[in-house]
């Protein structure tokens, strides 16, 4: 029991550091508006594209494919990452985005979440049609029949997030949990979903290197500002 409770504090203790204070330090300030936001937006969208007199409405704004011409769907996508699957439970993916969305919020701020949440969902809409192009024989590739599939909704985002927070604050077991999860579900069902999945992953490890090589730049500026040595590699 204490190994679990050692290996739980170093897995997450970080995080839960930083998330406990945010909340104390700037109380109802630290409240994740856009997260509540979210799921709010989720929600009224499933009702509508559940109704027979909305669900042209949100697969006119929301819904994107391959298929749609880019300029279009490239407007389309912000929605499109509040449009949850119809053919799975709502109730999952709301308290998935409250859960992942609320802690990025507190730990990395509204609009770097959004971002991150929009980056997300663009690679695996962009992926969709670069993988159409090199079609099935490629092992990258998709098959022409899926340009005509809706693209996965907040799905991508809160896999992407889920990726980036653990990498950020530690958790490297659970975001490499999230990405082993990712890659099994592409090889057991081999659909358009899973594929974006991995595709969000793979930009949001991108930009976990940015983000490391930025922040390692900012110390080195800071010691040599100092007059203190570089450290080794």
């Amino acid at each position: 029991m204490k190994t679990l409770a050692r290996w739980a504090r170093a897995e997450w203790g970080e995080l839960y550091v930083t998330v406990r204070g945010r909340l104390l330090g700037r109380r109802w300030r630290a409240f994740p508006l856009a997260a509540v936001a979210a799921v709010c937006l989720t929600a009224a969208l499933h009702f509508v594209h559940n109704r027979s007199w909305g669900y042209g409405f949100v697969q006119d704004v929301g819904a994107v494919r391959a298929a749609d011409p880019l300029w279009p769907a490239l407007l389309r996508t912000p929605l499109s990452l509040f449009v949850p699957a119809l053919d799975l439970p709502v109730w999952g993916a709301l308290a998935q985005i409250l859960f992942v969305f609320g802690l990025a919020e507190i730990c990395l701020g509204r609009w770097r979440t959004l971002t991150l949440a929009y980056a997300a969902t663009l690679a695996g809409t962009l992926y969709a049609r670069v993988g159409i192009w090199l079609g099935p024989d490629s092992p990258l590739g998709l098959p022409a029949s899926d340009a005509h599939v809706v693209d996965t909704g907040p799905s991508a985002a809160v896999v992407g997030l889920a990726v980036f927070l653990g990498w950020r604050y530690g958790a490297r077991v659970t975001a490499g949990a999230v990405i082993v999860a990712m890659v099994v579900e592409v090889v057991v069902k081999e659909n358009l979903a899973g594929r974006e999945h991995v595709a969000a992953i793979a930009a949001m490890l991108a930009l976990c290197g940015l983000s490391a090589a930025r922040r390692r730049h900012t110390r080195n500026r800071q010691r040599a500002d100092a007059g203190l040595p570089r450290p080794g590699p």
